[in-house]
């Protein structure tokens, strides 16, 4: 796609029933959409949450949509909603719309789609119901996302599964983890933003009647609690009992903490990034899968299971983790290796990604392409495995910037530079390619979009080359489909093309 800003509209909602979870993941990848250079709406039909106040918290334009939901932020029937939806972005024109909310299905996502002629993406973890998008993504961990999809999403869509995936805010990506402590100095107790089954007051008992805790306990929530004026006169029946209400974002909140309780929604995914160690309470029937999986990955513990957690249930689970250092460091390193805070940059990658164009390489430049192509994954890939140093490879780009026989480009979605891709002419007539990917960014596509992009701009040069040649490893198999997929032929570990066969193509 050339010549216009990529337009992305997302829908979600969020209500004290339905809690605030998916307009949370749904604002974080509004965000990381915004930083790849989209232009973003974020559509609304919440009941009882000023979704505006935290869209404009987030910098993200917010449209509301009138009507629809009953008091519990329910939808009925989602034909209407569809319309009302179409409504409101008609004149906008969004290339992608993406929604985040379990009342909406294939009928919502074909309404939408034939009268926006907009493609659509789904977040989604149920898997209950028939989804009518290109993109369906998924945080939650499972072993076959494909399987567990199978006959809900075509055949097409292209699943985003696991905490890879996980909708992240921006904040998360420059926090600090905090380093497990060999005792628990405070307790942090966050049960989701609405919070209806008023479980944060379960957890606050458990850790004071049952376990016997005395030392700081914090409790987060929002004004959307319909409990909060109940729990805060709970909060003053014991000394060192703190409300945090309404904070932009939870980061300080699970820094500061040596152990955490919580439910197994979104929050888990922050909770693991940021290495707290945490005591998961199921609090709905989506988030039992969640915390069984991550209790069998020692990343989490849970009270004893079968029946619904009560206080002292909850609170010898507490005092089990209160004098078990070693399982809670053991958890935090766990959880932080789940989850490395990028999952909603690479989600709005794969949504993006058709708008990838490439430049011309600068000094400027040296420090990513250092470090991308020292990382060991890029190094593994390598016909030469072994690290660079900082003063060759600034001897080696100022070169090779110079030289006319070369052409150094930096691929990029928007401003966010995402590979690097080089032309070396090695005989008349004929250049051979070498690329590679920012390490975190495997997987999602862009190696083949920079190529073509790569090789368009390689085209529209004084004197290009005719034939293209590029080295694949028999083990890169990724390379190997990607050459492939861009019209190159092998023949052993050489691979060849005729640029001419694709100059000038439109991007896909």
């Amino acid at each position: 796609m050339t010549g216009r800003q990529l337009r992305v509209a997302l829908r979600a909602d969020a209500s004290a029933h339905i809690g605030l979870g998916h307009v949370a993941r749904s604002l974080a990848l509004a965000r990381a959409l915004s930083e790849v250079g989209c232009a973003v709406r974020f559509v609304t039909g919440s009941v009882g949450v000023d979704t505006a106040n935290l869209a404009a918290q987030a910098g993200i334009e917010h449209v509301a949509l009138p009507g629809g939901a009953d008091a519990r932020g329910r939808l009925a029937d989602p034909l209407p909603d569809a319309n009302r939806t179409a409504d409101l972005l008609e004149t906008w024109g969004p290339d992608i719309v993406v929604v985040d909310h379990y009342g909406l299905d294939a009928r919502w996502h074909r309404v939408v789609s034939d009268r926006l002629g907009a493609r659509l993406a789904a977040i989604d973890d149920l898997a209950d119901r028939d989804l009518l998008v290109d993109w369906l993504v998924d945080h939650n961990i499972c072993t076959d996302h494909a399987a567990k999809y199978v006959g809900r999403v075509p055949a097409s869509a292209r699943i985003l599964g696991g905490p890879r995936y996980a909708l992240l805010a921006t904040a998360y990506r420059s926090a600090t983890p905090r380093a497990p402590r060999p005792d628990v100095n405070s307790i942090g107790i966050f049960m989701g933003g609405a919070d209806a089954a008023n479980a944060s007051a379960l957890a606050l008992r458990a850790c004071r009647e049952a376990a016997g805790f005395a030392g700081p306990i914090e409790l987060a929530t929002t004004s959307a609690n319909p409990n909060l004026a109940s729990l805060r006169v709970l909060a003053t029946r014991w000394p060192r009992t703190q409300l945090l209400v309404d904070a932009a974002n939870l980061v300080e909140f699970f820094s500061r903490h040596d152990l955490h309780l919580g439910a197994g929604g979104g929050a888990t995914w922050e909770r693991c990034y940021l290495g707290a160690p945490t005591l998961a309470i199921v609090c709905a029937d989506n988030q039992r899968a969640v915390i069984e999986s991550l209790v069998g990955l020692g990343i989490a513990a849970t009270p004893a299971p079968g029946g619904p957690p009560d206080v002292l249930a909850i609170g010898t689970a507490v005092r089990a983790l209160l004098v078990d250092a070693d399982r809670r460091r053991e958890m935090s390193e766990r959880g932080r290796a789940l989850v490395d805070g990028f999952g909603a940059r690479r989600v709005a990658l794969c949504l993006a990604g058709r708008t990838l164009d490439t430049r011309d390489a600068t000094l400027e430049d040296a420090r990513t392409m250092f470090e991308w192509r020292n990382h060991p994954a890029t190094r593994r890939m390598s016909s030469d495995e072994r690290e660079i140093t900082w003063d060759g490879h600034l001897r080696w780009l100022a070169a090779t910037i110079a030289d006319p026989r070369r052409a150094l480009q930096i691929g990029q979605v928007g401003t966010l530079p995402v590979g690097v891709i080089r032309f070396d002419t090695v005989a008349k007539s004929t250049a051979e390619v070498s690329l590679y990917l920012d390490p975190g960014l495997h997987g999602l596509g862009l190696g083949g979009r920079m190529l073509r992009a790569a090789e368009r701009r390689l085209a529209q040069r004084a004197d290009p080359p005719r034939e293209l040649v590029a080295t694949v490893l028999a083990s890169n198999e990724s390379s190997r489909q990607m050459f492939h997929a861009a019209g190159y032929r092998p023949s052993g570990a050489r691979w060849t093309k005729a640029l001419e066969l694709y100059a000038g193509d439109p991007q896909s």
